[in-house]
């Protein structure tokens, strides 16, 4: 009976931090004292500490505007753009800043609760987004937390979850791409070398994904202008995938670059067959002109 009476009470917080929830957002008026008296009678239960972490999370953040010359900042296109008394374009981002003491306590209770339910994937990532929404241009953290989760989640032989459902191996691969992303999103010079490390390593878990292969090489055309080596990626990924859109696309931008007429053409009529049809009439204009030099 008292068990019974527990799973009744924590039910009934749940319920109600449910709708205050949809009415107010994860930090509202309310919020906090319906976790307290949740946590009391269930200081256990994944979605309550779920939403502790929510609350302190959201109460850490404080929104600003910031000022900058350039189109995309963090990934983020501007909320507002103008032009000052020069013509000069002017672009306004929003972003958040973080109080140091509540994220600490957010990331306590994350890490309270991916101790709890260690098998629980959605909580890791959770974790992992946590630290590139607060390092923003240098997301030193959160390579190291995704460095690890990867060796972690290579090791173990523990069924997976995430948010209820089971995470296997090309779950956990296409999850790793987003993130390479979202460094490479960012574009900061930190973000681009954590954009290259995570890839590579996910190529050592997963060799014959090309995506990450892919990543290799737009980091070597991209940060480096080193276009051979940039199309020496690509070519391994063509050999595994031969109608891989973005080996053949970056290849023919690598060889324009290195004013390699050649190798152009090589990748134009590769495009020519397998890009999107939009572009295979461009492709074939393209071949034309450089043959007739």
């Amino acid at each position: 009976m008292v068990l019974n009476l527990s799973a009744q009470t924590s039910e009934k917080y749940e319920q109600r931090y449910d709708l205050l929830l949809s009415q107010f957002g994860p930090a509202g008026v309310g919020i906090e004292t319906v976790l307290d008296k949740w946590e009391a009678v269930d200081s256990t239960n994944s979605k309550m500490l779920f939403a502790r972490f929510s609350y302190l999370f959201t109460k850490a953040q404080t929104a600003s505007v910031v000022v900058k010359p350039q189109k995309r900042y963090l990934g983020m296109d501007p909320v507002l753009s103008l032009k000052d008394s020069l013509g000069n374009d002017i672009h306004y981002y929003q972003v958040n800043d973080f109080d140091d003491e509540l994220y600490g306590k957010a990331v306590q209770v994350i890490d309270r609760t991916i101790a709890l339910y260690p098998d629980r994937l959605d909580y890791r990532f959770v974790k992992a987004n946590a630290y590139i929404a607060y390092e923003k241009e240098s997301p030193d953290m959160a390579l190291a937390y995704l460095l690890k989760l990867s060796d972690i989640y290579s090791e173990s032989d523990c069924t997976w979850i995430y948010e209820g459902d089971t995470a296997d191996e090309a779950f956990f691969a296409d999850a790793m791409q987003e993130y390479c992303y979202s460094f490479y999103s960012i574009g900061t010079p930190q973000a681009m070398n954590a954009f290259l490390a995570l890839s590579q390593k996910m190529l050592q878990l997963y060799p014959d994904d090309t995506d990450f292969l892919n990543n290799v090489g737009s980091y070597y055309m991209i940060v480096k202008e080193d276009f051979k080596a940039a199309v020496k990626c690509y070519s391994k990924v063509l050999k595994k995938k031969p109608d891989d859109y973005t080996a053949i696309k970056n290849s023919v931008l690598a060889a324009r670059r290195m004013n390699n007429r050649k190798l152009e053409i090589k990748y134009l009529r590769m495009l020519a067959e397998h890009g999107p049809e939009k572009e295979r009439a461009l492709a074939e204009g393209r071949i034309k002109v450089l043959e007739s030099k």
